[in-house]
């Protein structure tokens, strides 16, 4: 690296250096040093700054990431090797999966309860094409969701050593499982992760009382989405998938609002599965709405991976659930308390003005359609003031509160007075509280 030499003592001197491959190693280069047509220059950049103080190097890397999000039917048929080959990015690769020249491996974490319905389809599929593999049933429930589970897995996976390379681990379950084992490929089961966890990057596990505390933004490299495995989950676990669906809808398209609005009940009890034969045309709402909360999600997501933008219109929805969730649980799922918190701030948009009565009622109708709760008791004024008390300390000193403004449009607020959270909340509770026994 050249040397500088400082004019005043109290200026800096900033050189900006590219990194250039020669035969096997890098090597810095000034911005505008002639490199010639053929150099390997790296994207990532060196700054170098020299004060009186002393020098201080910045680096400056791009990361990009990858990764897929597949949708697929008969994902267990063992003819079908997108559960094998699905991750890879180059055909080559591919093809040496199809044609193996070592045995193939597979960590396989399930859910406990997917295991008991499809245990044996899972295992037949890896048996008929030839994989080694180690399958790990675990309770997987937000119970369940934390650092000893994660350990637990990890002391498994060190005993049956895996390439970490070429030989991916696969997560099959709903949202809690793909968040504990946070590595690649997760196969959602349930319509939650469906639509929400197996799209992005955030994984975590629960820690001191909190939900996610501790966690990785790392996308898998790919996720696989069949609608066949929603037909053996609850109608309670579809609902609350469906609150998911629902954010988005509120947050970004009203064409999904319309669709969950008019064919939620159609949705709950077809339980996704579109079999015209049994289920009429209307059938086709489960692909349509699914493509759409999908990339709803993904539009949001991609650019704001790592959450470098605190403005999130995801989080719609998560601003009082998180802490709701985990005092009542495991009596609320997730979807559950994400609803209550969603139909608590379209009081809060409509008493801002935001939303009209008739908007604001087709939305409620629409969650009660869903069979999605509106209020719950635990949710009180004092539990809503501290969770965004709690919001300001990791979102900046700011509440970035989203709030819809329309069917299928939102905005970020940061200046909601007490005056109109309070307001909403006791029109909230006299219109839509359950009467408790006492």
């Amino acid at each position: 690296m050249g040397k500088f030499h400082l004019l005043n003592s109290s200026k800096e001197k900033t050189t900006e250096y590219k990194l250039v491959r020669v035969k096997s190693a890098w090597t810095c280069k000034e911005k505008h040093s002639h490199t010639g047509p053929k150099a390997c220059v790296s994207a990532a950049k060196i700054y170098e700054s020299l004060t009186d103080k002393g020098t201080c190097w910045t680096v400056v890397t791009p990361i990009i990431f990858s990764y897929k999000v597949t949708e697929t039917h008969g994902l267990l048929d063992p003819c079908n090797s997108t559960l094998l080959t699905g991750h890879t990015h180059e055909p080559q690769q591919a093809d040496t999966l199809r044609i193996p020249t070592k045995p193939i491996r597979r960590f396989v974490v399930v859910d406990q309860e997917v295991y008991r319905i499809y245990g044996t389809q899972i295992s037949t599929y890896f048996e008929s094409n030839n994989v080694t593999c180690k399958i790990l049933a675990l309770p997987t429930t937000e119970e369940n969701k934390s650092m000893e589970m994660a350990l637990k897995i990890l002391e498994e996976l060190n005993s049956f050593t895996i390439d970490r390379r070429t030989e991916p681990v696969i997560a099959i379950g709903g949202g809690v499982c793909l968040d504990i084992v946070a590595w690649l490929p997760p196969l959602p089961t349930t319509l939650l992760s469906y639509i929400d966890a197996s799209v992005g990057a955030k994984t975590g596990v629960n820690f001191a009382n909190c939900k996610n505390k501790i966690g990785a933004y790392i996308p898998p490299v790919a996720t696989y989405l069949d609608l066949s495995f929603i037909k053996t989950i609850p109608r309670r676990h579809i609902s609350n998938g469906l609150a998911e669906m629902l954010k988005m809808a509120l947050m970004k398209h009203k064409e999904l609002f319309e669709l969950l609005e008019k064919h939620g009940q159609h949705l709950l009890e077809s339980k996704f599965q579109s079999d015209s034969n049994v289920f009429g045309q209307s059938s086709q709402s489960a692909s349509r709405s699914t493509r759409l909360a999908i990339i709803t999600m993904l539009e949001e997501l991609a650019p704001n991976l790592w959450e470098d933008d605190l403005d999130r219109l995801v989080d719609f929805g998560h601003l009082v659930s998180p802490a709701l969730e985990m005092r009542v649980l495991p009596s609320l799922l997730h979807g559950e308390a994400v609803n209550i918190d969603m139909a608590y701030m379209v009081y809060v948009s409509r008493e801002s003005g935001l939303l009209t009565d008739e908007e604001k009622n087709r939305i409620i109708s629409c969650m009660v359609g869903l069979e999605l709760p509106v209020w719950h008791q635990a949710c009180t004024m004092e539990l809503i003031q501290s969770s965004l008390q709690d919001r300001l300390k990791h979102s900046g000193g700011l509440v970035r509160m989203p709030l819809p403004v329309g069917l299928g449009q939102a905005e970020i607020f940061n200046n909601t007075s007490y005056e109109i959270l309070n307001s909403a909340y006791e029109k909230w509770c006299n219109e839509l509280s359950i009467p408790v026994d006492v």
